[in-house]
């Protein structure tokens, strides 16, 4: 009798465990909805969003419950006709609440109000930056010296904004929230702090991006400012096959450009490598485009098109292209400047900085 009570009771404790484990409630609001309209929740898988689960709006208001082993990040979207609203969260047990509309938000959890935060501070700082863009651009009573102070107000705000963004990842970096921004803005930082970052991650946060951008890290490392630049072979646009090698050996100074054809940022750009080339080509300077591109026609018609005297190469694999891999480009357009020796003196330099630097060293 004893032995019936005592598991009587234990299934009932089991029980009542399993009524109180944790779960998660997302409760939502929609702008000017109907009811019976759905809104479902989905994940970013593959360069699509996947529905995983769906809900029917009563009384104006949304729900989803379920449990979650660890925070994920989840889309809740509503689509119909011309509305189309949706935000990002952390799928996270405990009551989030959401707002979905223009302007959408959501709070409730740890992981969520950190999130809002950021979203928050980052959006009114894209929009100042914005609308002192637009003015800029359009108010004719402005002379060209105020239009400028006003482009660096811009710049200055910007940095404050990637600071933020820094700050906001560092102080987070042990939950989900750091975790998930950080792929997104490594870029904007350099090596060392990337790198101070990655190291913070607690190993069960670590996923397939952190992993992507520590490989990242490492390949960056080898080719950072002060290591020996890495030889790569590659074909010319006429078919054959020259080294960077070839091409340093014979420079004071040689700018590797990593570009392509179908690059708009790339083709923008390419007037300021022209003019530096034309300036310090009789002083060392040499130039060896290495093309993105998968087209050799468009390869070669840009070339062309964009006044491209010096040396090209590609192996025309797009963004898998060896030698963007060897030097960690993972955007474009990006530069190596190597000296003669094969030390990288600079990374990155873009605009009025390429001739900077080139005064500086070729004086």
């Amino acid at each position: 009798m004893k032995k019936l009570v005592y598991l009587l009771a234990a299934g009932s404790m089991a029980f009542m465990a399993c009524q109180n484990s944790p779960s998660y409630k997302v409760t939502g609001t929609v702008e000017d909805i109907t009811d019976g309209d759905t809104i479902y929740l989905q994940e970013y898988a593959g360069g699509d969003l996947v529905k995983l689960d769906s809900a029917i709006v009563k009384g104006g208001t949304f729900v989803f419950t379920g449990k979650q082993d660890t925070a994920v990040n989840r889309y809740i979207t509503y689509m119909k006709g011309d509305k189309r609203f949706f935000t990002d969260l952390f799928l996270e047990n405990g009551n989030i609440n959401v707002t979905l509309g223009k302007e959408s938000k959501i709070s409730g959890t740890p992981n969520n109000d950190a999130y809002q935060k950021f979203k928050n501070d980052f959006m009114a700082l894209s929009k100042e930056m914005n609308e002192m863009y637009q003015k800029a651009q359009s108010d004719t009573s402005l002379t060209e010296e105020q239009v400028a102070e006003v482009m660096a107000e811009i710049e200055k705000k910007d940095s404050i904004g990637m600071e933020m963004v820094y700050q906001t990842i560092e102080a987070n970096i042990t939950n989900p929230v750091g975790v998930y921004l950080l792929p997104s803005y490594a870029g904007a930082f350099d090596l060392e702090r990337q790198k101070a970052l990655v190291e913070k991650i607690p190993a069960g946060l670590t996923d397939e991006r952190i992993n992507k951008l520590k490989a990242h890290i490492e390949t960056s490392e080898k080719t950072a400012v002060g290591q020996k630049y890495i030889d790569f072979s590659m074909q010319t646009p006429e078919g054959e096959t020259v080294s960077l090698s070839s091409f340093i050996s014979k420079n004071k100074y040689t700018l590797i450009d990593f570009w392509a054809s179908w690059c708009g940022p790339c083709r923008k750009e390419m007037p300021n490598v022209v003019a530096a080339y034309n300036e310090f080509k009789a002083k060392g300077f040499g130039i060896v485009g290495v093309s993105l591109d998968e087209n050799a026609e468009q390869w070669k018609e840009a070339i062309k098109a964009l006044n491209i005297t010096w040396p090209q190469m590609s192996d025309l694999k797009g963004w898998s292209n060896e030698g963007a891999k060897l030097y960690g480009v993972n955007s474009i357009p990006a530069t190596v400047l190597v000296d003669q020796d094969g030390t990288i003196i600079a990374r990155n330099l873009r605009g009025e900085d390429i001739k900077a630097k080139l005064s500086e060293l070729l004086k």
